[in-house]
């Protein structure tokens, strides 16, 4: 077994040390230096979300250039809901979501889970924020 020489070990430190700094400080794309809010926007005059109505959402992010909107909505433990909105100039759909499905049970409220986030570079879901709310039958 031989021994290296002390600052040849020092040496290998160092250079550890500057290559693995830079990716731990890094963080994710957007990271956590960031700021990220979304509020909810009822449409066509409502004054609550309701079945069958239109809803949107204020979104205001410097984690991505590329932010999205997941909307998943629950009638007691039955999945009635799920849609996703793009919240940047390319995306190419309505930016609003309609709260209406054929699982839909007419007369029973729901109650929504949004949340806003970003797919990184390997397309996994990076969730900057969350809320919820009940929509009414």
């Amino acid at each position: 077994m031989s021994i290296k020489p002390p600052h040849r070990i020092a040496l290998v430190a160092a250079i550890a040390a500057l290559v693995l700094v830079p990716a731990a400080l890094a963080g994710k794309p957007g990271g956590s230096g960031g700021t990220s809010s979304f509020s909810l926007v009822l449409m066509d005059g409502a004054t609550q979300p309701t079945h069958y109505g239109r809803i949107t959402f204020n979104v205001s992010t410097t984690a991505t250039a590329t932010p999205s909107v997941g909307l998943r909505c629950y009638q007691g433990a039955n999945f009635v809901y799920d849609s996703y909105v793009g919240y940047f100039p390319a995306y190419m759909f309505d930016q609003w979501f309609t709260l209406r499905s054929n699982y839909w049970v007419d007369g029973v409220p729901a109650t929504c889970n949004a949340r806003l986030f970003y797919n990184d570079r390997r397309g996994r879901e990076n969730v900057l924020a969350t809320m919820s709310f009940t929509v009414a039958p």
